[in-house]
């Protein structure tokens, strides 16, 4: 990986108090250095809009912008990388488009969707999950909880796999030492986020507990 940002990412989400990029901001503001923008449905139009603010956001912090499923919004306004989710664009096919100067990530959520990533390009970072059931994503695979994660960074130990796997999927600030305990080698959050009281102050809580844990 190009940096250690990856080990905290900020998923977008948005609420009635909310919107994309306000979420992305209050992230960056509590000290969050990776944003990913998922705007799930969005027209290709309101995507790019909030991805170019989102961007300027984030350069201005110094963090990393990926972009949820879009490899060609990515490339065209120079984004730091792609999140690719199951049903999305081949991790092989993005690394054609995007070359190696990208980060590209892929969404797995067993040890077998990680040994078939293996076999071809490899992508930069794992998001693994869901850790426990979450409603910011449709059609849910199976939660996986603490024993799911143990089971799968010892499978990639004993396969010699050291592409970094990031936990997602329901994770709050209160299970943050625990996932770090399975071995994970970073957290993706999102409405756990958006939804305290005050997300700036969770997201400053959630990086003194990183720091503190990691």
């Amino acid at each position: 990986m190009k940096n250690d940002n990856y080990r905290l990412q900020f998923i977008t989400h948005h609420n009635e108090r909310y919107s994309y990029i306000d979420s992305a901001r209050l992230a960056l503001e509590g000290g969050c250095r990776w944003v990913q923008l998922r705007m799930k449905g969005a027209s290709a139009e309101l995507l790019e809009a909030t991805a170019l603010e989102v961007q300027a956001l984030c350069r201005s912090y110094g963090a990393t912008f990926i972009i949820d499923d879009d490899v060609m919004l990515t490339k065209r306004i120079g984004a730091d990388g792609v999140h690719l989710g199951k049903e999305d664009m081949p991790v092989a096919e993005a690394r054609k488009v995007l070359g190696d100067e990208y980060i590209i990530g892929a969404t797995v959520n067993s040890f077998d969707d990680i040994a078939l990533h293996i076999r071809g390009p490899r992508p930069d970072y794992f998001g693994c999950g869901p850790y426990r059931f979450t409603t910011t994503k449709q059609r849910l695979a199976p939660t996986l909880g603490l024993e799911g994660y143990r089971n799968i960074m010892a499978q990639m130990q004993r396969a010699g796999i050291t592409i970094p796997l990031v936990a997602i999927g329901g994770v709050t600030k209160d299970d943050i030492p625990a996932l770090l305990d399975c071995g994970v080698d970073g957290i993706a959050l999102s409405g756990s986020v958006l939804n305290a009281q005050s997300p700036q102050l969770n997201m400053i809580e959630i990086v003194e507990l990183f720091r503190s844990n990691h």
